[in-house]
């Protein structure tokens, strides 16, 4: 467009036209290029315009996918030493339990197994100033006097939850 304008310019500025009325149609021509032009160059600011700020919200956006991205390493990591710190822990509880259950009578690990396995993964339950811990029901007077009465190497179970009762101390006996 610029070019066209340049040579019908230049056409007129030669003087190479004569007639009136080619020099006025050139002359309307010129005009009319440069108005087109004008519109055109708007339309390339306002399109730079746009694509700037597109540019600056890419940026921005890219920001924000690599901070939650950062997060996201630092929660897989964390992650990962926390699965790291359990796995050991359940390792060396397994090799616990192993040389605890090695002193326990087979009958009686045969049972605390199984009830571990009803109850929800807790078969043998403290007796604390006479309510059991495993479920959380005080032992009325005849389970107490039941449990007093019993001897020290007998195995005591909650009449509530079935538990294994573990007497201490604080037992409240």
């Amino acid at each position: 467009m610029r070019q066209r304008a340049a040579r019908d310019q230049q056409r007129l500025d030669s003087g190479a036209i004569t007639s009136p009325k080619d020099l006025e149609n050139l002359q309307r021509e010129i005009a009319s290029l440069a108005k087109r032009q004008g519109d055109l160059e708007e339309v390339v600011l306002e399109v730079m315009e746009r694509r700037e700020s597109a540019q600056e919200r890419v940026a921005e956006l890219t920001e924000r996918v690599e901070a939650v991205q950062a997060k996201v390493a630092d929660a897989v990591a964390r992650r990962d030493a926390a699965f790291a710190e359990i796995d050991a822990e359940v390792a060396t509880v397994t090799k616990e339990r192993e040389l605890t259950a090695a002193d326990i009578p087979a009958d009686l690990l045969k049972l605390y197994d199984r009830l571990r396995e009803k109850q929800g993964g807790v078969g043998a339950a403290r007796l604390y100033q006479r309510r059991c811990e495993g479920c959380r029901l005080e032992l009325d007077i005849t389970e107490l006097n039941d449990v007093r009465a019993a001897a020290a190497d007998q195995v005591v179970r909650c009449e509530n939850c079935s538990r294994i009762l573990v007497r201490t101390p604080d037992s409240g006996l």
